[in-house]
């Protein structure tokens, strides 16, 4: 499970403040304590607020690159901003995120193709995301066919079919369930496949509860990656522990220090 760390967002206050200041201590300790919990790749997003989204995204990246040799996805709207964060990665980046427009399908993948990265494609169009699971492969089945266009592997994209927040649209969680499952029949090699969890569960209660049983499901569909807060033990707990019933790491009484220490 390739689990990317959410939490290097301008979005969030605290962040977007150190952003703002420039406070490195407080973007590399969030990185360090990310990577530590058990991030495989950090996500990295100056968030709305940016006067200048260039110059922090490089500074972000710089600053992370000093404390730990993770890989990064570079989170924006804006693909300049995105080329910004690509010129200096140290190890090969994914990018945050095409959808199936057309026109952006051939920004992004050009850049990916110039700086050899990987890249999160979004199963949705100009109209929106979609609420079925037919329309989801659909605009996926897009998305791969344009990535081959600029000779990308398919195991070098990560197809998301866009989590709903549960109490607003309850019917969509098996949808998105199904889509993740059809996404790995798309083409072979099989694509990545990849969620923003968090998304599941935002303007409820008990929001770690549901984070981790949407997470666990997903993972029994076939997810391979997901956008998380690894500072959140039971999650990774859970997830850990997912893996293991499916067989993807071998039983031990301590399996979760023993998964952690590898």
């Amino acid at each position: 499970m390739i689990v990317i760390g959410e939490l290097i967002n301008g979005m969030y206050k605290d962040v977007g403040r150190a952003i703002a200041n420039k406070e490195t201590d407080i973007i590399q300790h969030l990185a360090a304590d990310q990577v530590k919990a058990g991030a495989t790749v950090l996500d990295v997003n100056t968030g709305p607020y940016s006067k200048d989204p260039k110059d922090d995204m490089k500074w972000l990246v710089e600053s992370i690159q000093k404390v730990t040799n993770v890989s990064l996805a570079l989170d924006s709207t804006k693909a300049d901003v995105i080329e910004e964060g690509l010129k200096l990665v140290k190890k090969r980046a994914i990018i945050n995120s095409t959808n199936a427009d057309e026109a952006k399908m051939a920004t992004i993948f050009s850049l990916a193709r110039k700086y050899n990265a990987q890249v999160i494609g979004l199963a949705m169009d100009k109209s929106g995301v979609p609420n079925s699971k037919d329309r989801r492969i659909e605009l996926a089945a897009t998305i791969i066919a344009k990535a081959m266009e600029y000779e990308m592997d398919a195991d070098d994209l990560f197809l998301d079919p866009i989590v709903l927040p549960v109490n607003v649209a309850q019917n969509q969680g098996l949808e998105i369930l199904e889509s993740i499952r059809e996404f790995r029949h798309l083409c072979e090699p099989a694509p990545q496949t990849t969620i923003g969890l968090s998304n599941v569960s935002q303007g409820t209660q008990f929001r770690s509860l549901i984070n981790r049983t949407f997470l666990v499901m997903a993972i029994a569909s076939g997810l391979t990656s997901a956008i998380v807060d690894p500072l959140d033990k039971e999650l990774m707990d859970a997830m850990i522990t997912a893996e293991l019933v499916l067989n993807k790491n071998i039983y031990c009484d301590s399996f979760l220090d023993a998964y952690r220490k590898k």
